[in-house]
């Protein structure tokens, strides 16, 4: 005798034995502290316009919103590809918020600034 499947759909599996991120756990928004430092690295391909791009606007938004308290990391996959497994980067140019928790992660050349703005939860202080 055969069981019938299910017609509602079964919620994502993670791997055996993962942990939720603190990611997962959508925490509420609250506005960074105000000598709070902000690493990220940046992940490109080259002088690609994309990458120049996300570069220029990363830059920018950082200036706007957290001047003098951000570090931008920009790895080039081009000469350092085995950089990409560390982050487990599939595309590019893709930023990853490192500092403050939790790590965020972008995909793209950042020009949705309002995007960016609220992925990153920065805030005007």
């Amino acid at each position: 005798m055969k069981k019938k499947s299910s017609s509602r759909k079964k919620p994502p599996c993670r791997p055996a034995g993962a942990k939720r991120s603190a990611a997962d756990k959508k925490a509420p928004a609250q506005p960074p502290a105000r000598g709070e430092f902000w690493a990220m690295r940046l992940y490109v391909a080259g002088q690609s316009a994309r990458s120049t791009a996300a570069i220029a606007n990363l830059r920018r938004i950082c200036d706007d919103h957290i001047p003098g308290r951000y570090e931008i990391l920009i790895i080039d996959l081009l000469r350092n590809p085995e950089m990409a497994k560390d982050d487990q980067i599939v595309a590019i140019p893709t930023l990853v918020k490192k500092m403050p928790v939790p790590v965020r992660r972008i995909i793209g050349d950042l020009s949705a600034t309002e995007r960016v703005v609220v992925s990153l939860e920065l805030r005007d202080n």
